[in-house]
């Protein structure tokens, strides 16, 4: 008499395929058994399994591969979307930011409307991936959606600056989670090979994003308003959760409200917002707002990395789940790794935030045409990095392109030093495509090198790590940016003075809010000092893209210590909730 439990546990949703058992050979022979005319009810014609399976490997099944096509593109397309959503308003907002400063009145807000979403997202980024561990991706997931979509709307109605800088604050949170929780989902749906390809599929989504959003910031500004960038994200959000709600079928783990609450790693939480915050404010009030010596800016510094201690101290010892365990740091190549992803974005987002500020001040762009000069270093940053998960895929060679792409980084933020008020169009792109190729080959690579030395129950705690130094990196370029660019045009003020630059313009450009008064440049009448402001801008974003060199060629060293790992083509579903384990 055959086993039907057995058998029917063969073909179950909740099972896997073995290895070399096909979904077709259960139809074929399905089929068979039932030509045969079995005397059995029909949910028992299911085929046996070869009998030199044992029971652990039920175990060992690809989800992906009992799910149909159609939910599995519906998922993807949701996530694709999510992240699209995301990246949109991070880097479409650089180029409306002068705008948003003058209809809202507040030179101060230039630094603040990018800095304080980038300050929430790099603060959240690993408590989202923590969160789902204990309550599961999808209601973490839906719920970052939801708080955007809110944080959107609060932006997109703010009547002030602090109301503005209020809902960004919101809405970076809120990204930290979409970010994060797409490439676990990812992680959680594929193996190590397919996921590479995903992964590159996924920037191409950061590369569109980064393509028509500094465009779409700049028209929206020019033409309509800038507030339909926040309302653009309503109905993307509505669809977004849609699919999610009816197609996302991965482990739901029903944790208890309260129970889940007991596991959070709150003492983590509170010391590493405080971190991050208190070391960003006191690096972006530094020669800023007040002197680098001053009281303000030593407390804030202080208190940030004293509870950069404590935050070691309580993952180390007090967290019963940690938001980022520290055996994680144990591995140099893993180190190594994370290195290299707060490397990548640091100068990556450098050029998206700051390229444009060179074609406004120094090259005299509108926000529309400062968005398409952008245009070579996204078009062929998403080019290389679908080549780039193509190759990984194909030949699991992910160390080669880390390497590669990070000589060709190096070289492109190099280049960028060259420019100047009189540079040519050429040089401007060509230039941008040695940093677009060089960003797209390392898109996928960091993703993957560090998926190979965990577990998969610690896939979702790698890939918080990996966004929180992502998070971290775009903070600090916008910040220290900001910064660098600020200091150095308050030491230009000498020269401008002295070649006799009037002091009503000279207060405006070479002051600490330099970056939002760039309009004034048109408004100088003598051609020889509206060249020279515009040399003293290009001079201030050289020491950025000096700074980013040093970061780009510190990371091209480091990455040697980044090992190989197996691309293993089987996948193990990771079982979320307080119990985890894999499935």
């Amino acid at each position: 008499m055959p086993d039907f439990r057995r058998m029917s546990r063969a073909v179950s949703p909740c099972s896997d395929r073995p290895r070399g058992f096909s979904i077709s050979d259960a139809i074929s022979m399905a089929g068979e058994a039932s030509n045969r005319r079995l005397s059995v009810p029909f949910k028992y014609l299911v085929p046996p399994l070869p009998e030199a399976l044992s029971d652990e490997e039920f175990g060992k099944i690809e989800k992906d591969t009992i799910r149909s096509t159609m939910r599995i593109a519906a998922v993807l397309t949701a996530l694709f979307l999510t992240l699209f959503i995301a990246a949109l308003n991070t880097v479409s907002i650089s180029t409306a930011i002068p705008s948003i400063c003058a209809e809202l009145k507040s030179a101060s807000g230039y630094a603040w409307i990018g800095a304080a979403h980038l300050l929430a997202d790099a603060a959240a980024a690993p408590i989202w991936a923590k969160l789902s561990d204990i309550w599961g991706r999808k209601l973490i997931l839906l719920t970052a959606i939801s708080l955007y979509f809110g944080a959107s709307t609060v932006c997109a109605t703010a009547k002030t600056m602090r109301i503005l800088i209020v809902g960004r604050s919101l809405q970076g949170a809120a990204a930290g989670g979409l970010i994060q929780i797409v490439h676990i989902v990812i992680s959680d749906l594929f193996d190590l090979r397919r996921r590479a390809l995903y992964v590159g599929l996924l920037e191409i989504m950061w590369a569109i994003a980064g393509a028509i959003g500094p465009v779409l910031g700049g028209a929206f500004s020019e033409l309509l308003s800038w507030r339909f960038l926040f309302w653009l994200n309503l109905p993307m959000c509505s669809l977004a959760f849609g699919l999610l709600f009816l197609c996302l079928d991965i482990h739901n783990p029903k944790t208890p409200f309260l129970e889940g609450m007991k596991a959070v790693d709150w003492a983590g939480i509170a010391t590493l917002l405080g971190c991050v915050i208190m070391i960003l404010l006191g690096l972006n009030f530094g020669g800023e707002t007040y002197a680098w010596d001053s009281p303000q800016v030593l407390a804030l510094i202080v208190a940030g990395f004293t509870l950069l201690v404590l935050f070691v101290i309580s993952e180390a010892k007090l967290a019963k789940h940690p938001l980022i365990p520290l055996h994680i740091f144990e591995n140099k190549s893993n180190v190594a790794t994370l290195f290299v992803m707060f490397t990548l974005h640091f100068a990556y987002f450098s050029t998206e935030y700051y390229l444009p500020l060179y074609f406004q001040s120094v090259r005299n762009a509108s926000p529309m045409a400062s968005g398409t000069l952008l245009l070579p270093t996204t078009i062929v940053s998403a080019v290389f990095g679908f080549a780039s998960g193509i190759s990984i895929y194909a030949w699991a060679c992910y160390r080669e392109l880390i390497w590669a792409g990070l000589t060709c980084l190096t070289l492109g933020s190099g280049l960028y030093i060259k420019l100047n008020a009189t540079a040519s169009l050429g040089q401007i792109i060509g230039y941008q495509i040695v940093t677009g190729i060089g960003a797209g080959l390392l898109f996928p690579a960091p993703t993957i090198a560090l998926q190979t030395q965990v577990s998969a129950a610690e896939t979702a705690t790698a890939i918080g790590a990996l966004g929180f130094a992502r998070s971290l990196a775009t903070s600090f370029a916008a910040v220290i940016g900001g910064t660098v660019i600020a200091n150095s045009m308050v030491v230009q003020s000498a020269k401008l003075s002295s070649i006799g630059l009037p002091i009503e313009y000279l207060q405006k450009v070479a002051g600490p809010h330099a970056v939002s008064n760039v309009h004034v440049i048109e408004e100088i009448k003598d051609p020889v000092l509206r060249l020279a402001v515009r040399q003293a801008f290009a001079w201030s974003l050289r020491n950025l893209w000096i700074l980013c060199v040093c970061i780009t060629g510190t990371g091209l060293c480091y990455s040697t210590f980044i090992k190989k790992g197996d691309l293993d083509r089987k996948h193990v579903e990771t079982k979320t909730g307080l119990d985890k384990r894999e499935i």
